[in-house]
């Protein structure tokens, strides 16, 4: 492949996809967050630009319409005039099609393939990532696993060691914006940041036309934006399954107050339960965590049947939630089941510290 830009190089490399035999394939992982897509793009350009007769191609692990979803990456993207039209997601391509034409697999943002993609482990050539090592797929001829703030750091490092004329103003904004919101602005109160991270970033942000504390406002400010995203988006954006005993239960993290959501949805409930249908859910929580102007949490809990739900309710209330229902003024009624919204005095449960709760509730 001869190389230009960076949109040429997608295009090219995106060109044929179902057919070509590929030389490496360059992938994230399955939660295909801001970090996983941009190392993921600019490492496999990086092997490209220095392998010019193979076939590299970069894939972003999820579907075409759940990228809206991660709006950081949204706005990062389009800061670094990335065309998403070049991009392939798995809907762009038979995966299993494909991998069979795939002589390597490059992970990035991971080192244990997940999933469908676990069967192909043997084919694994280059691990960069900046998670626990798993110690898997020895065969691997190159590993780079650093516990820095953000793979893309990796790739910075790569980039500017091995081919420092390809660092661009939209390479610089891709890599720069995704270490920034990993370490929450290089702050070491965030306790994510390294060395490592300061000095690549100090590097790379030189060929950045916006200045450092600008950029990160803007992606942080991006990834909490929710205003283009409904009911049904925003309960997916980030959403969890579990199953305690036998109940199935889901749980979404949303980045908003149910005030506000409540004015843009009258029909919260009618969302809810759609929603828990669809995913087969006897229980379904949105935990909302918001600034206003200090750090908010509130919850909505949602059940299929009216007795669980109050059940449910006290016993939150007995682990100290600090649970104050909240009005949310005109809400149509639910089908079936039953939906409340509170606002949670107490900060320190997360989704984390909730689904055990819930599972010793149900076990015993």
């Amino acid at each position: 492949m001869t190389h230009h830009t960076l949109n040429q190089y997608l295009i090219e490399s995106k060109t044929d996809i179902n057919y070509k035999s590929i030389d490496y394939l360059v992938m994230g992982n399955e939660a295909a967050d801001l970090d996983s897509m941009a190392s993921a793009i600019a490492y496999a350009y990086l092997m490209a630009a220095r392998q010019s007769d193979k076939t590299i191609v970069p894939v972003m692990p999820i579907l075409r319409a759940d990228f809206k979803l991660r709006t950081e990456a949204v706005y990062v993207f389009s800061q670094a005039g990335i065309n998403l039209n070049n991009l392939v997601f798995l809907d762009d391509m038979n995966v299993e099609e494909v991998v069979k034409r795939v002589t390597g697999l490059v992970l990035v943002d991971h080192n244990k393939l997940s999933g469908s993609w676990d069967q192909y482990g043997d084919k694994v050539v280059v691990i960069l990532d900046h998670h626990r090592d798993e110690n898997l797929y020895p065969h691997a001829g190159k590993k780079v696993i650093e516990t820095v703030g953000s793979t893309t750091t990796l790739v910075g490092e790569e980039l500017i060691r091995l081919h420092p004329n390809l660092i661009d103003e939209p390479l610089a904004l891709l890599l720069c914006g995704t270490i920034l919101l990993d370490t929450v602005n290089l702050d070491p109160a965030a306790g994510r940041v390294t060395p490592k991270d300061e000095e690549i970033a100090g590097i790379l942000m030189k060929s950045c036309p916006l200045g450092q504390d600008t950029y990160f406002n803007k992606v942080q400010e991006a990834k909490f934006n929710t205003a283009e995203l409904g009911t049904f988006d925003l309960l997916r954006k980030d959403y969890k399954e579990f199953k305690f005993a036998e109940t199935p239960c889901g749980i979404a993290s949303v980045l908003l107050s149910l005030i506000q959501w409540g004015e843009k949805d009258a029909e919260l409930c009618l969302g809810f339960e759609s929603y828990a249908q669809r995913r087969h859910l006897d229980l379904f929580f949105s935990m909302n965590a918001y600034t206003n102007p200090g750090f908010n949490r509130d919850l909505a809990v949602y059940c299929k049947e009216i007795q669980l739900h109050d059940k449910i309710i006290k016993f939150l209330q007995e682990k100290g939630l600090e649970l104050t229902p909240v009005s949310l003024g005109d809400q149509k009624t639910c089908l079936e089941g039953k939906i409340s919204f509170y606002r949670q005095g107490n900060l320190g449960i997360s989704r984390k510290k909730l689904s055990p709760l819930l599972d010793d509730y149900f076990t015993s």
